[in-house]
């Protein structure tokens, strides 16, 4: 059964959870013994064994204070003496204060050294001193060798009690030493398990996750190299192996969407090969416009003409208006003809695009139009043209259709045009603006469609070519055209040319 990777993390954090709490509780109780064992020491057994000393050196003073007295007979001799009991009884005081919670081999050393004390006290030093005040100093009151008994017990009470308190002392150091030494061994031994639960919790995951991805890893990449029919063969922890079917579900949809792409690409073959066929064609079919039908639709046109010229005012009134339809439909399909196969030839037939001057391209289609110009007292306003690259013929055509609709749509005062153009991300944005009639916004996409009139033929001379022809031209050197909807007082046309490769786009116009 696959374990999941989620339960052996759990399984390794509960495991380091437990090491952490295992080592914390082991150490607090180390850092215990070895705090109680330093209190017991500085506390206890340090003080007890220094008040044990002094009570022995206030015994030693009271035993030469006795001595000094009974050799000369001076009180003052006696001083240390008094002393000595002053302390002994202060350090038994305060030694019966510490020791009240001990043991009762520190207080039966007390009492030990009492009854010695006393024994001391009342069989030698007060018959000494009576001896000495009522007789006088003599050296040898007779007491010496009691009293050395005496105070030889006392001394061996005394001994027996800095013996116990050495020994204290000998125990208590030795438990702070071994205290120290059980933390520092728990500290190396938490340390070196530390160290053996991170290398193998390490091996753990690199054994658990890291080489399963590596694996995993290996595999989509070699679907990733090409090989998309390899199925994936995946191991490890139950999200890794859900992993690897997420990523061969997703080899197996991108396999589906090749199979697609492939099939649409031979679909798409088959409609390049038909679409050269249809082009093939169309260009035959301009051939046979361009070279067949002219010369039928020109003799048309002329005997027409002749026949107009020749016998007006023979026929009747009827028979001449008939003969102008028959002249006028011929001259109109001339027109139709010749701009189907204008618009036919752009980016078929077209040169090679260069860096040419907007501004000589305007004046081109100014001089082009000098006769409509003229007559109509036009006025076209264009200054700081830029350099574009593109075909000077046909961008000639896009500023004389635009400079001709203006003057053809014009309203009662004299068509003016202007020019303008500004930068725009590599591009040079024109907009022709005119005083024209204008063109409502309903109609902004339907004027660049292929023979669209807004206007009877009777009203406006032309095929309805124009702009469509604009468009496609505009589109051919990669740019776009739009009718300016919001414009008010005319019509503005905006369309993008591409900057000549060593024109300069910012800063000014070359």
């Amino acid at each position: 059964m696959t374990r999941s990777l989620g339960r052996w993390l759990l399984a390794a954090g509960a495991f380091l959870l437990a090491f952490a709490v295992t080592a914390i509780l082991l150490g607090a109780y180390a850092i215990t013994e070895l705090t109680d064992a330093r209190r017991t020491g500085t506390t206890y057994v340090d003080p007890a064994a220094r008040l044990a000393q002094r009570m022995t050196t206030a015994f030693l003073d009271q035993e030469t204070g006795v001595r000094g007295y009974v050799l000369t007979g001076r009180a003052d001799f006696l001083e240390p003496y008094r002393t000595g009991v002053r302390d002994a009884t202060e350090v038994r005081a305060r030694l019966t204060e510490l020791t009240k919670n001990g043991g009762q081999l520190e207080r039966s050393n007390l009492d030990a050294i009492d009854v010695a004390n006393q024994a001391w006290v009342s069989g030698y030093i007060e018959p000494t001193l009576e001896i000495v005040r009522t007789r006088g100093a003599s050296g040898n009151t007779g007491n010496s060798a009691r009293g050395k008994i005496l105070f030889d017990a006392v001394r061996a009470a005394l001994d027996r009690q800095t013996e116990h308190y050495d020994i204290l002392r000998g125990d208590s150091q030795r438990r702070v030493d071994n205290a120290g030494a059980t933390l520092i061994t728990l500290c190396v031994t938490v340390a070196v398990l530390l160290v053996l639960a991170i290398i193998a919790l390490f091996l753990g995951t690199r054994r658990v996750v890291l080489k399963p991805l590596a694996d995993l890893r290996a595999e989509a990449r070699r679907v990733a190299g090409g090989d998309f029919d390899h199925q994936l063969a995946v191991h490890g922890p139950r999200e890794i192996l859900d992993l690897g079917h997420d990523v061969d579900e997703m080899r197996g949809h991108i396999l589906r969407e090749l199979d697609a792409l492939q099939s649409a690409h031979r679909a798409l073959d088959a409609q390049a090969r038909e679409l050269q066929r249809s082009n093939a064609e169309l260009e035959q079919f301009a051939y046979v416009a361009s070279h067949d039908l002219q010369e039928p639709l020109r003799k048309v046109a002329g005997f027409c003409q002749l026949l107009s010229t020749r016998y007006r005012g023979q026929l009747d009134e009827r028979a001449d208006q008939y003969v102008d339809f028959a002249v006028d439909g011929a001259k109109r399909m001339q027109v139709l003809i010749n701009d189907l196969l204008a618009f036919s030839r752009v980016g078929r037939t077209s040169g090679e695009a260069r860096a040419v001057d907007s501004a000589e391209l305007v004046a081109q289609a100014q001089r082009n139009l000098a006769a409509a110009i003229e007559d109509s007292g036009a006025e076209v306003v264009a200054e700081d043209l830029p350099t574009v690259c593109g075909e000077a013929s046909l961008l000639t055509t896009v500023f004389q259709n635009l400079i001709s609709n203006a003057i053809k749509f014009r309203g009662e005062q004299p068509p003016r045009l202007r020019i303008d153009v500004r930068p725009v991300d590599g591009m040079w944005e024109f907009s022709c603006s005119d005083n024209g009639i204008g063109i409502e916004p309903q109609y902004a996409e339907r004027i660049f469609v292929i023979f669209q009139r807004l206007h009877p033929k009777e009203a406006y001379a032309g095929t309805g070519i124009g702009l469509a022809l604009c468009r496609k031209i505009i589109e051919h050197h990669g740019g776009t055209i739009r009718l300016d909807t919001e414009h008010q007082g005319g019509s503005r046309f905006v369309f993008t040319l591409p900057a000549a490769p060593d024109a300069t786009t910012e800063g000014g116009h070359d």
